[in-house]
Parts: C-alpha cells; structure tokens; sequence
C-alpha cells in the first residue's frame, strides 16, 4: 500500500450522540502520527462534491460534549450510482486524500465496501448509530445515550400514569431491531416490551395485561419499537382500546428525540477509543474493516460481515424482563 499521509473522516446516515467524540479522536490520533486531517462535510455527497476541510487539532477543540456531528450528514441518493462513486474517487484523488474513516451504521458501511472494492481505497468504518444493530461490535456510538433519554422519558411518563391510572404505548427507534426497546424496558421497568424480531407479541400482549387489571395494576408502561410487525405504537392501542376500555390510554412517540443530546461518559469514552482505533488500523494498512468493541476490547470485523450478517437481540433479557414485570 502507498503510505498514508492524508485521511479524510465524514459521518454518515442518522447522527448519533457521541460522533463528534470520534471525529475529535480521529484527528488528535492522525495529527499525532504525523498525518494531514481532511472533514469531509455530509457524508459521501460531500465526497462527491468536494466539501473538504482540514482539520487541525484546535478544530476539534471543545466538542467531546456535543450531540450532533459538526462535519454534517446525509444520505447521498447519488453515491449509490458507480457514477457517483467515480467522481466521490477523482475528488478524494485530487485533494490527496489516501484513505477514509467512515463514521456511522449499516449504509454507511454498504457504501464503504463497495466504494473500496471498486477503486482499491483504504476505508476503515466506525459504528455510529443509536440503534445498536451493527453485527461485529457489541455497543454502537449512541446507543448508550439514546437508552439513557429514553429512560428519563419514560420514568416522567410513569408518574402520570400512576396518577390517572392510564396504559401508555411509548414508541421508541428501532426499526428493524430492539436493542433499544429491551434494554430501556428493562431500566425502567415496562410492562411489556415489543420488538420487531418477535412474531405474535400483540395476542400475548392482551392476556397479560387482563392478568395485571384483575390485579387492579395502577398503570401499565407498554414499549414499542418502532417496526413492530403491527405497525407501530398507535395501531397497536387501536387493537388493546376494544379490550380494554376501563384504561385511560394513550401514545407517546419519542422520536427523534433519541438522537439528540449529550453524549453520555460511556458514549463519549468509546467513540475515542473507537476513533484512536480507526487510525491505527489504517497506520497498519488495513482497509475494509469497521472497528468494534467486543467483551471490552476492540475488535475488527469486516465490512462484508458487518453489513451481511445479523445482529441479535438477546432473548435472555426478555425473559428477564417477562419475570420482573410481574
């Protein structure tokens, strides 16, 4: 491999608490080493249109506590073309630039493999998405935060289902996978949890809480990830309102609310370890690779593995959680 000189870093897709962490990290670990750093504003359309800047260690100063991304996001319909890759590779070319760190989750790092196989680039990813559902590492940048929102938000919502012996259905992200709602669930003591990965939920759903009303239960706390074969937290009261009309219910949809916010200490930590790690691999000439933490430790895996294969949710935690709603 050419020895790398110049190292553009972008984030890409939905932001996650605790990007600006890894951006930080990645520019000190790079600059350190003797390398030029370039921000690549907006993900891949910012590769496709030159949006680059450099980054100095003073750029990076006083971000470590931000939510958001200062390098921007988005997600480029034209990178997806061979087109828009070729002209993503002429412009990073042209600045020099001799490898990438790809900061955030699945489409992110579908891009990145193909980008690298079709012009040899050296590309090492990040795993940035509140979502948690990124095979090879087990904890993503913001996942952490995310869960500690939605706990916050959920013990105020309890409060005033207590008080007025309400059912709330409060949906949280996850449209494919509930990481999210399994671990908050069991934080904050829900009811019951519904994830997208478990068929038939709603039916066990309604014998449940009968049990909990006979049991004159003063409120009842029911998480929805979003992509809940249902259809989501308001179809699913739709299907409960008939059965049970004595509660009061009714729906909260956090939403974006879950991207946004301070980085927690866990979050901040591990996307600086996860940036420092990006860099080394890439001093070590690896390419294709996202970098993870697996059992405390960082790990690789690649790009193939990690867009191909499926994470999985535990199902140990749901029966835990089962038992203790009790």
């Amino acid at each position: 491999m050419v020895k790398i000189k110049k190292i553009g870093v972008f984030t890409s897709g939905g932001d996650s608490p605790g990007m600006n962490a890894a951006i930080r990290a990645v520019t000190r670990t790079a600059i350190y080493n003797g390398l030029t750093v370039i921000g690549i504003r907006h993900g891949y359309e910012g590769l496709i249109n030159g949006y680059f800047k450099e980054l100095k260690a003073f750029s990076v100063s006083d971000i470590i506590q931000k939510g958001g991304t200062i390098l921007k996001t988005a997600r480029s319909k034209e990178f997806m073309t061979y087109e828009g890759r070729k002209k993503a590779y002429e412009n990073m070319k042209a600045e020099g630039i001799d490898a990438l760190v790809a900061i955030g989750g699945d489409g992110t790092f579908t891009g990145a493999r193909q980008f690298s196989e079709e012009f040899d680039v050296a590309i090492v990813g990040i795993p940035g998405t509140i979502d948690n559902d990124i095979y090879g590492t087990d904890y993503t940048i913001g996942y952490d935060t995310a869960i500690n929102t939605v706990v916050e938000a959920i013990d105020k919502i309890r409060d005033t289902a207590s008080s007025h012996n309400r059912m709330f259905l409060v949906e949280v992200m996850g449209r494919d996978a509930g990481f999210i709602a399994i671990r908050a669930g069991i934080a904050c003591g829900a009811e019951a949890i519904l994830v997208p990965e478990i068929k038939g939920q709603v039916e066990k759903l309604k014998d449940f809480l009968e049990k909990g009303f006979k049991r004159k239960k003063s409120s009842n706390i029911i998480i929805v990830s979003e992509g809940e074969e249902s259809g989501g937290a308001f179809a699913i009261a739709k299907k409960l309102q008939n059965d049970f009309a004595d509660y009061d219910m009714r729906v909260t949809v956090l939403g974006h609310i879950q991207r946004g916010g301070t980085p927690s200490a866990y979050d901040r930590v591990t996307a600086s370890l996860f940036g420092y790690a990006a860099v080394q691999a890439l001093l070590d000439d690896q390419k294709s690779i996202m970098v993870g933490l697996v059992n405390g430790k960082i790990a690789h895996c690649t790009f193939n593995k990690a867009v191909k294969m499926d994470k999985q949710i535990d199902m140990e935690k749901m029966q835990i959680a089962e038992v203790l709603s009790v």
